[in-house]
């Protein structure tokens, strides 16, 4: 499983090395860049790079102490149909670093770091943003679990259905996207129910503030996890290509007991690419 995850890993940079050589929507400005990056029915194609820093409270001794850094790979891949609507495919690729993992048989600390690649999600959508603004989609999402450890994922396929509405006006995209998943095979049980709420404001010149929390709910142990969420970014083109920087700010007001998150910093960087892939299929 780790060894096709790597082809797929190097199968990526090659396209976004391919997608290099031609100049992606170069009539549009930074106004109208930023307003499609925002959009989740986004037309455009990006490699979204995200790095995450957190940290971690609760119950358990020595929770308050511990921290993570994390860093996504994460495409968006559209495919627009003959129809007028889109297919979307986003996959995401996680890589842990120092993962705090709960181990009672140090006698030094009830935690112990572990870092290797996590467990993979793969996100389709087919939808449209329609001439009112109006957004919509609906699909699948499934967790598959290629983690290069046990204590980094769970040992089950998860796959479950999701929608999304929002509404695109001239300075603000607002909506927000439910997903649920169960597992279907493996030895781990999974039942998640998965909220995010979005909601940006694009003052012009390429900026964006938003708040978009990710909220999940885990139907076996009947524990939330809500986060109070600011981002701020910006979508500007350097040379041949546009490019969008973020970060964003997470504070957890709701997680489990015993151990769970407290803060997240985040930075996101994106390029703009040509889908090479999509015009095959033209």
């Amino acid at each position: 499983m780790n060894k096709m995850l790597l082809m797929t890993i190097s199968a990526l940079l090659s396209f976004s090395s391919l997608a290099a050589e031609k100049e992606t929507n170069t009539e549009k400005t930074n106004e109208q860049l930023a307003k499609d990056m925002a959009n989740p029915n986004t037309p455009l194609t990006s490699l979204r790079f995200r790095t995450r820093y957190q940290e971690y409270t609760g119950d358990i001794p020595g929770a308050d102490e511990q921290t993570r850094t994390s860093t996504t790979l994460q495409p968006t891949l559209p495919f627009p149909l003959k129809n007028g609507s889109t297919l979307y495919v986003r996959p995401a690729i996680n890589y842990y670093f120092d993962q705090p993992v709960f181990d009672a048989s140090n006698d030094n600390s009830f935690f112990k770091d572990s870092s290797g690649l996590g467990d993979s999600t793969i996100d389709v959508q087919y939808g449209k943003t329609e001439d009112d603004g109006f957004l919509w989609s609906y699909g699948a999402t499934t967790t598959l679990p290629t983690a290069s450890k046990t204590e980094l994922g769970v040992d089950a396929v998860a796959i479950g259905p999701g929608f999304q509405l929002g509404q695109v006006n001239e300075n603000n995209i607002i909506g927000g996207f439910y997903n649920y998943q169960t597992d279907v095979s493996g030895d781990d049980e999974v039942s998640l129910s998965t909220f995010q709420f979005f909601g940006v404001y694009l003052p012009g010149g390429g900026w964006s503030v938003a708040v978009s929390p990710i909220m999940t709910y885990n139907h076996d142990t009947e524990e939330a996890t809500i986060p109070l969420n600011l981002g701020i970014g910006r979508t500007m083109k350097l040379g041949n290509r546009a490019w969008k920087f973020a970060v964003e700010v997470n504070y957890f007001v709701e997680q489990p007991d015993e151990f769970g998150p407290q803060w997240m910093i985040g930075i996101d960087i994106a390029p703009v690419m040509e889908n090479k892939i999509a015009s095959w299929f033209n």
